[in-house]
């Protein structure tokens, strides 16, 4: 099941940026993760510093 972001999230990028296969993108209010391209890892979800990435 892929990560998801909820609407806590403050468009810092520091998930982006810990992706490994790029499947997190700036969104119009916030980022947004391509549930197709995620493979699970988690690395979004412990960098994020409001903890506003979980398993969806």
């Amino acid at each position: 099941m892929a990560y998801v972001i909820n609407d806590t999230c403050i468009s810092c990028g520091s998930c982006a940026a810990q992706c490994p296969v790029s499947a997190i993108s700036q969104g119009d209010s916030q980022y947004n993760i391509d549930a197709d391209t995620c493979i699970d890892c988690g690395s979004c979800a412990a960098q994020c510093p409001v903890s506003a990435i979980s398993q969806g």
